[in-house]
């Protein structure tokens, strides 16, 4: 397919995964899992939320390495009362081959494991794929997120936005694709992002969020947090 054909990656002196298209790592070079976890877990406020739901929806622009997913995943696991439903929906214009998404995950072996089973089920080819294990369901949107937003059929309740740099990956920082974000986005729901860009945070106050900048990741000074309030 086109976007399997798009793809490029390359790997750095530490074994990350740099997307050569985009200059720019899959994750953090410093420690990849505790970025995810400082900005989107913890940036999203989840654990307590995760404790309280009977279904939750993280949604997600750039499913990348698998990461986000696999590390929302293993808190879900520890923090979701019986019974509740996770469901992660993630749009990806290029997506990674098993292979290198296995290579990706060594570094953490419990997030290997647990992502063996999706891995096993998951597709390249454009469009929609869902995959249903146990009680949770991940939705994969292999295409143009700017397009394929309008599909998506429940609204989130926290999103990881988390395109390459908005200087390197423009088209996944843009007024529309925001704008269509907040219509995608529970009230009183919430997003985080590494990015600490004057023009993306008015860009999500637009788009109809409360926006806050707090203490970044690392060498990061900051980074953005909002929830919906229109």
């Amino acid at each position: 397919t086109k976007a399997a054909m798009n793809n490029a990656i390359e790997w750095d002196e530490n074994d990350v995964p740099v997307a050569t298209r985009f200059d720019d790592p899959y994750y953090s070079k410093h420690d990849g899992r505790a970025e995810t976890h400082h900005v989107f877990i913890n940036g999203n406020q989840l654990l307590p939320r995760f404790e309280e739901a009977k279904n939750f929806h993280v949604a997600e622009l750039g499913f990348g390495t698998g990461l986000n997913f696999y590390e929302t995943l293993s808190h879900w696991n520890k923090h979701a009362c019986e019974g509740a439903h996770l469901t992660f929906t993630s749009f990806e214009l290029y997506p990674l081959s098993r292979e290198e998404m296995t290579r990706a995950l060594q570094p953490w072996p419990d997030l290997a494991a647990l992502s063996a089973p999706f891995l096993d089920a998951l597709s390249r080819q454009d469009g929609w794929q869902e995959i249903m294990i146990e009680n949770v369901t991940l939705r994969l949107a292999v295409g143009d997120a700017n397009q394929l937003i309008h599909q998506m059929p429940d609204l989130a309740d926290a999103w990881f936005l988390d395109g390459f740099s908005p200087a390197k990956n423009p088209e996944l920082w843009n007024e529309g694709l925001m704008n269509a974000l907040g219509q995608k986005t529970k009230l009183g729901g919430t997003f985080a992002t590494y990015t600490a860009a004057g023009w993306v945070r008015r860009m999500m106050g637009e788009a109809g969020f409360q926006v806050e900048r707090i203490k970044g990741f690392g060498h990061k000074r900051h980074m953005s947090v909002g929830y919906r309030v229109r």
